[in-house]
């Protein structure tokens, strides 16, 4: 077992692919060149940075937190599915939910864009748990403007019960 003071990258592990299932929260999109490109990255140099997971252990699966894209490679080219031996490289997290969408988010926006639609989904569903707009500014890497619209996109009342407004709508 991984001490907390390490950094789970020490404990990479294979974990066959009938094993690991994508999360339902992930809003990054990869257009088909880029996908081509991760195809022919991971053809001519292997995987060079492990699936980042969660372990559900009562369902003995792992969740993916990033490294989705990767992980789809694996199941759509049968050349590099036989070259792994079914197996992909996978470092675990054991975080709570709103924490391990966090980190999908994080890893997400250090790598480029996401899709708009998902991440207002994301801000309503974290507003849902009880994380404020600081939390999700810290923890997201979110300007206080970007969660603003992308509640606004929602369009459910609800996401803005705890905010403050001017004297000059009442």
């Amino acid at each position: 077992m991984i001490s907390k003071s390490q950094s789970p990258v020490y404990g990479v592990r294979p974990v066959p692919v009938e094993k690991i299932r994508a999360n339902s929260y992930n809003p990054n999109k990869v257009a088909p060149p880029e996908m081509k490109l991760l195809y022919d990255s991971i053809k001519e140099d292997g995987y060079t940075q492990p699936i980042v997971c969660y372990y559900i252990k009562s369902e003995d699966i792992y969740e993916v937190v990033d490294g989705f894209h990767r992980y789809q490679i694996i199941k759509n080219h049968k050349d590099i599915y036989e070259r792994e031996g079914g197996c992909l490289p996978v470092v675990v997290i054991n975080r709570p939910i709103e924490d391990r969408i966090a980190s999908t988010i994080r890893h997400n926006r250090a790598r480029g864009s996401h899709d708009v639609d998902l991440m207002s989904n994301i801000v309503a569903e974290l507003t849902e748990m009880g994380k404020s707009n600081a939390w999700m500014s810290k923890h997201l890497g979110m300007s206080a403007d970007e969660i603003l619209r992308l509640k606004q996109i929602t369009g459910l009342a609800a996401l803005f019960k705890d905010e403050e407004f001017s004297s000059s709508w009442e």
